[in-house]
């Protein structure tokens, strides 16, 4: 059989703190079904996730790092900070660095960028040279809560607040087909108290929430996950797992249809992809 040249697959994998666990689903599901993925790129959770993957991390490893993570092993990465954010977030770097062991974007299995936000310029900065790591602990800089980091004489905050779902970014790593994959679609907060923190944090809520919407609208297809829970609740995640997973698997017959369109017909061809 002759084989035919199938569309390259990316990957643009959204900001949304514990709502990012969705994304191992998502892979899980792609992976289940021998959907290729070419090139990822990932915004602060979607990072984390995309980064650890592409640097070779098998999924079933991920999802067992997600699932023992406990409020122990969560303060245990608490190194606090004076200035500039509640934690420094070196600790968080070892943590990547122990799993990653120490991987240039080089190293990579899978071409992947990083998204993070230049704070004094407000420009998208994509991170695909040098430390793994460095890149990835930037991306999830939450202002705030993480110190920024220095990076290429730039300071680095979460890619969310810029670029929370990097769909034209993956695009231009050279995917033909590309998998959006929307943590903020969904916005109500139905047990709304409006105390300081409320107001501050359902404000950049809003905020992503739209400019998420706006990321997505030159996606191939958008996986919307809708999940109802804080952005730092990372303990027994397995149903945010679970809801990213069932959601790609609602979707697999829409992406089949376009690897078959983008394929250019004949039905040997898709079922060659497939087997």
């Amino acid at each position: 059989m002759i084989k035919s040249k199938r569309p390259k697959i990316g990957l643009a994998l959204g900001s949304g703190g514990s709502k990012g666990l969705a994304h191992i689903g998502i892979v899980k599901a792609l992976q289940e079904n021998n959907i290729p993925i070419d090139f990822i790129a990932g915004s602060s959770i979607g990072a984390m996730v995309g980064g650890f993957y592409a640097a070779g991390l098998d999924i079933q490893r991920i999802e067992e790092i997600a699932l023992d993570t406990n409020w122990r092993k969560l303060i245990s990465l608490i190194d606090p900070h004076l200035k500039q954010g509640l934690i420094g977030g070196e600790r968080v770097k070892n943590f990547i660095d122990t799993y990653i062991s120490g991987k240039k974007f080089k190293d990579c299995k899978i071409p992947f960028a990083a998204v993070a936000t230049d704070l004094k310029t407000g420009d998208i900065v994509v991170l695909n040279k040098g430390d793994l790591s460095s890149a990835i602990r930037a991306s999830i800089s939450i202002p705030l809560v993480f110190k920024p980091i220095e990076l290429n004489n730039r300071v680095l905050a979460d890619g969310g607040l810029s670029a929370p779902v990097p769909v034209e970014i993956v695009r231009k790593m050279g995917a033909d087909l590309i998998i959006a994959v929307n943590l903020d679609k969904h916005y109500y907060d139905e047990e709304w108290n409006p105390g300081w923190y409320d107001v501050m944090n359902d404000s950049l809520s809003i905020l992503r929430h739209h400019l998420a919407i706006s990321n997505t609208s030159t996606a191939d297809m958008i996986i919307d996950v809708h999940i109802n829970t804080h952005w730092y609740q990372f303990v027994n995640g397995q149903n945010i797992i679970s809801a990213g997973e069932e959601a790609m698997k609602k979707a697999l017959p829409q992406l089949k249809e376009l690897i078959y369109q983008k394929t250019g017909g004949g039905l040997k061809k898709v079922f060659y992809f497939f087997r």
